[in-house]
């Protein structure tokens, strides 16, 4: 009896520890598990071939759009309008196998986003996977819960039922934050700026009000853990806020005028938070602590225009961050702690810089469809590796690259690409 009851607490921590690992292994959100944009791997390539690393496959059917994928389990995800794989021109939720590219099923999330030129038009929020459902919310500002079978579960429009508003005309493209069994996602503007929302029925749990709150911007929530309090960080057109986890008050704020667009995701390490803003804004670094019950902030420097970022992000590798000079195709590394620009240089490719982290060294897509491979070193820019993605070169080249369990992968508008970055 004794022997049975151990081998069935054995296979239960084995069975807990599996379904850890796997959780850890997976890429569910924009910027990965950890919002980062540094996946864990290692031992990947230290050098590519001349014509880039081995193509494991290609797939078709992603349609127009700039959202990354999202992978779970087997399967990845992404949003698009105007597949290959159907006659219309509307926006769906896809999904994908995992081991060959081919397309699983599509949800259709509603009409493709037209506003604005060209290059702004279509999908650009990246799918959060949690358990067996997946959610997405679309450039109208409509929230989806879609089962891992394709099948719809529930649907929100952020604008009408919490009077939300973009604090541009470019649509909303947040990948939504799961934390435990609430959905956090930011309506914008001064009424609802910051909901959580149970994930199963999509019922309020508690809102957060912002007075003044320009409106939305294009970042993505990151969890802080600041002594004994959860704060969820996050930025607006109006700049960065802290909102207590457990009841949505507002914890914090630092503005900043108004720019054209907020959109690279805060970077957090224990009580700092690195926030952006493009269009020669700049980047700043804060502190938080608590306060009585609840959390300030504090200046560790304000806002250095070198450090300013449209769209391609920036990584925390070590001490030192990593991104692009606004969009100008110049990255950039600096020192965290004071902003300190270590080093500018340009690289093989042209135009905007998305960058992904992994290994000690530095994934570069460019806008013009160039992929290099650049070393995370302080000292002085170092590109090892580059390569041209077939099919680049019409639409910019603006999805983050995706990095997990040896493989690249890289939307390029209709198609994803998955690349093998390990000896094989």
């Amino acid at each position: 009896m004794k022997q049975n009851l151990l081998l069935t607490l054995a296979a239960c921590l084995i069975c807990t520890f599996t379904a850890a690992s796997s959780l850890a292994d997976d890429w569910p959100t924009f910027r990965g598990a950890n919002r980062t944009g540094v996946a864990p791997d290692t031992n990947l390539l230290e050098k590519w071939p001349a014509d880039g690393p081995k193509l494991v496959w290609e797939t078709e059917g992603a349609g127009r759009g700039y959202a990354d994928v999202s992978i779970a389990g087997d399967r990845f995800y992404t949003l698009g309008d105007g597949l290959s794989t159907v006659d219309d021109k509307d926006e769906y939720l896809t999904c994908f196998d995992l081991a060959d590219g081919k397309q699983i099923w599509r949800h259709k999330t509603g009409p493709a986003w037209t506003k604005g030129m060209g290059t702004w038009q279509s999908s650009r929020g990246t799918p959060t996977v949690d358990g067996n459902r997946v959610y997405v919310l679309t450039p109208q500002g409509v929230l989806h819960c879609v089962s891992t079978d394709g099948e719809g579960q529930w649907k929100i429009d952020l604008k009408k039922k919490f009077g939300g508003k973009k604090a541009e005309s470019w649509g909303y493209s947040e990948s939504i934050l799961i934390d435990g069994d609430n959905l956090i996602c930011t309506p914008g503007g001064p009424k609802n700026t910051m909901v959580a929302l149970n994930k199963k029925t999509g019922e309020q749990v508690w809102s957060c009000s912002r007075a003044g709150d320009r409106g939305a911007g294009h970042a993505s929530i990151v969890i802080s853990e600041v002594g004994s309090t959860r704060v969820y960080v996050q930025t607006t057109g109006s700049g960065a806020m802290g909102v207590r986890a457990g009841d949505g008050e507002l914890m914090w704020t630092y503005d900043i005028a108004r720019t054209t667009a907020v959109i690279p995701t805060p970077i957090v390490r224990e009580d700092l938070v690195f926030f952006a803003a493009g269009y020669k804004r700049g980047g700043a670094l804060l502190r938080q602590s608590e306060e009585g019950d609840g959390v300030k902030v504090e200046e560790v420097y304000a806002l250095k225009t070198g450090l300013a970022n449209k769209h391609g992000g920036i990584v925390l590798i070590g001490d030192f961050l990593y991104g692009d000079s606004d969009d100008k195709g110049i990255p950039f590394c600096a020192d965290l702690m004071t902003g300190e620009i270590k080093w500018k240089s340009r690289g093989a490719g042209k135009r905007s810089v998305s960058v992904t982290g992994a290994d000690g060294h530095l994934y570069f897509r460019y806008s013009d469809g160039m992929m290099t491979l650049v070393k995370a070193d302080p000292e002085s820019f170092q590109e090892v590796s580059s390569f041209k993605v077939p099919g680049s070169g019409g639409r910019p080249s603006w999805s983050h690259p995706v990095i997990l369990d040896g493989r690249l992968y890289l939307r390029e508008g209709d198609k994803v690409l998955c690349y093998s970055i390990v000896e094989e």
